[in-house]
């Protein structure tokens, strides 16, 4: 029934619940009639609180008058609570007795909702079966506290229950986490079973706000024919599902971590319109989600196409749910079908810039896709455009650095953005702090970031002459259609462009390799990193040089186990040379001013008497750079010292035994080749010889 607006007393604060006036010593039969009355007990809602005549919703069990109404007795005269002596003289009002037969106790009224709630309970389908359903789940969920053998038993007596009504249960918030924890602990025909049975209804598990989870676990724990039967019932209802509040996302997870290649095609290419949900491919052959060949194949369809595709992604980003790698795909793909300088195109940044949280550009920058997008924004854009754009990711640089994708967004503003004191004090200084001389904990985060798989990628770019050795073909591709745009739409000539970055890179950098050398050295990605800066920095490199020929000298053991590995002896010799090798011209690239690295390594090697033994070691190539090396000047006096060492050399450079075991465990010897650095010496000398 419906409450009483309730009022308050002014006088003392106490709620007054508007009640039917009861004569005190009144009719039982009309007390009896009141009892009787349904609504005069509990609401009709037993898992609402009631609010009847009879209470006033304090936890008391008494019935409180009005301010503006009275008790009247059997003679018509008004009377108020019974007043309560407290013996000093002063009067209070007690409440008024309970009369008998009818119960104004909250906890009896809510013990009769309780009572009323499980009866409706045990009247619907299959309440026995949940019930104990959830009784068995209750004990699963706690993994480390149920013994194996317990777990299986569990487990086998729960898919007795759930065989043949998985159905009932999954609609269900409660019940639904039941066959969750099925699948999880269930074999892989128990798990086939409720793909099964759940056939054709996996769409309408995706739009229900609890039951989306169960198909997530579905496609976690299951396998390519449970695969195959969830995500084709998705196929002709993509454009709703993705606007759908609770089917979007679990439909995003579907596109990005189940589907096949080929599903992925017939999920995304339903955003090109609604001809493309009926028909899956253009008359033979596989159907492809690439905008730019089904626009080839019909160009009279580019309108509506584009249209469709326009209209979709701009209703996903006025609801803010901006954050779907299908989305991504999706505006990647109209964006490399839009031509440079277009209106399409206007409209397309403006969208991007349209977000005024910058949730879209943020969201956009941790997928592939989304980098690509942004990347070519950036690319198109005008100056303004540019700057809105690299606003957007204000304190985050660093964050992006280390993704897998998101440095990619680093390399393209590198490459387009003309401003380079904006990107010096936007991007640059996040990425390696705005002191020359950086403090401890700047020069701690330098030395992970340069450590990083991801993270070094930004901080080298500007440095590294050969692309392939910090880049993969993806990216490589993308920074190449960035290079394309940029000569329509950036005035900065490229090498300027790029000397000002590395003016501002240099100094940092510098000193966190002279004073952190022996560490560096001792990772392959800090030798690289060593190996690309040195050469081209701007600045005074000769405190980062003299600490990196100090390592020749260093007395301890994991810099000595360091210098002999691969990445280090590629660091030297590269050093020696004097630059990097120009694998396009097949030419060392001379560093500006010039080195002289040659000539301190080799003092260094002779003070401690380790020519010969580099010669002979890891490191001969080295040795072989420092004779192959420009400007060098004491060529003469190591060929000396080599000839002194021959012997050395060719015990060094002719093949020896290697023992190895047979798979029947017996051990054969096979020869192993000897040091190919020690043989070139000896030819060199040989050569001088003759």
């Amino acid at each position: 029934m419906v409450g009483i607006k309730r009022k308050q007393s002014a006088s003392s604060g106490i709620p007054r619940g508007n009640i039917k006036k009861r004569k005190q010593g009144g009719d039982p039969a009309v007390e009896s009639s009141a009892s009787s009355n349904p609504e005069a007990e509990t609401d009709s809602d037993p898992i609402i609180e009631s609010d009847t005549t009879e209470h006033s919703g304090d936890d008391d069990g008494v019935s409180w008058p009005s301010d503006d109404e009275h008790m009247q007795d059997e003679n018509g005269e008004e009377t108020g609570l019974p007043e309560k002596s407290h013996g000093n003289g002063h009067k209070s009002t007690a409440p008024a007795a309970t009369t008998n037969g009818v119960s104004n106790s909250s906890k009896e009224s809510h013990a009769k909702q309780k009572a009323l709630a499980h009866e409706r309970k045990a009247a619907k389908p299959n309440a026995d079966s949940i019930a104990r359903s959830k009784k068995l789940w209750e004990r699963l969920r706690r993994k480390s506290h149920v013994p194996l053998e317990e777990r299986k038993k569990l487990v086998a007596e729960l898919f007795d229950i759930v065989t043949g009504n998985v159905k009932d249960f999954v609609l269900k918030h409660d019940s639904v986490r039941v066959i969750q924890t099925a699948i999880k602990y269930a074999n892989r025909d128990q798990r086939k079973m409720i793909a099964r049975e759940l056939k054709g209804e996996f769409r309408c598990l995706a739009e229900s706000r609890y039951a989306k989870f169960l198909l997530g676990k579905l496609l976690v724990h299951g396998d390519k024919e449970i695969r195959d039967i969830i995500v084709p019932e998705f196929y002709g209802h993509v454009r709703r599902l993705i606007k759908h509040p609770e089917a979007s996302w679990i439909l995003d997870d579907i596109y990005r971590g189940a589907a096949t290649s080929q599903q992925k095609d017939y999920l995304l290419r339903e955003w090109y319109g609604a001809e493309f949900a009926i028909f899956k491919s253009e008359g033979k052959g596989v159907a492809t989600s690439e905008l730019r060949s089904i626009l080839a194949q019909n160009p009279e369809k580019r309108k509506p196409v584009m249209h469709a595709l326009h209209d979709l992604i701009n209703q996903l980003i006025q609801k803010k749910t901006t954050g779907f790698t299908m989305l991504h795909d999706a505006m990647r793909q109209y964006m490399l079908n839009v031509n440079m300088g277009s209106e399409e195109m206007n409209e397309f940044i403006e969208l991007l810039k349209g977000d005024e949280e910058g949730d879209l550009l943020k969201n956009l920058a941790f997928t592939s896709s989304g980098a690509g997008v942004v990347s070519m924004a950036l690319a198109h854009g005008n100056a303004k455009d540019r700057k809105l754009i690299i606003r957007a990711y204000k304190n985050l640089f660093s964050q992006l650095a280390y993704d897998e994708h998101g440095h990619q967004i680093i390399l393209a503003a590198f490459d387009v953005v003309d401003d380079t004191v904006l990107t010096s004090k936007s991007v640059l200084s996040e990425l390696v702090g705005k002191a020359a001389e950086p403090d401890e904990s700047q020069t701690e985060a330098l030395i992970i970031a340069v450590n990083h798989k991801f993270a070094r990628i930004p901080i080298l770019y500007l440095f590294a002459n050969r692309r392939e050795s910090i880049m993969n073909v993806t990216e490589r591709e993308l920074l190449d259609s960035v290079h394309n745009i940029r000569t329509e739409t950036s005035k900065k000539d490229p090498a300027i462009r790029r000397k000002e970055l590395v003016a501002h890179l240099s100094p940092p950098l510098l000193s966190v390799i002279a004073n952190n050398a022996a560490t560096l050295v001792q990772s392959s990605f800090g030798c690289q990193f060593m190996m690309e800066v040195l050469p081209c920095a701007d600045g005074n490199r000769e405190a980062a040089l003299k600490a990196t020929v100090a390592l020749v000298q260093s007395e301890s053991l994991e810099v000595d186990e360091a210098l002999k590995t691969p990445a280090a002896g590629r660091l030297f010799k590269t050093l020696v040379q004097g630059g990097p090798y120009d694998t396009q011209h097949k030419r060392v690239k001379m560093a500006e001013p010039a080195l002289g690295f040659h000539n301190m390594l080799f003092e260094a090697l002779l003070a401690s008497d380790q020519v010969l033994q580099w010669a002979t070691s890891d490191n001969s190539f080295v040795i072989v750079g420092l004779l192959e090396a420009e400007g060098f000047e004491n060529k003469e006096k190591l060929r000396k010292m080599l000839k002194e060492g021959k012997e050395r050399l060719k015990r060094a450079a002719s093949p020896s035994p290697e023992v190895s075991k047979t798979e029947t465990g017996k051990k054969k010897a096979k020869s192993k080749g000897g040091n190919r650095g020690s043989q070139l010496l000896l030819d060199d000398i040989a050569g001088r010889t003759t």
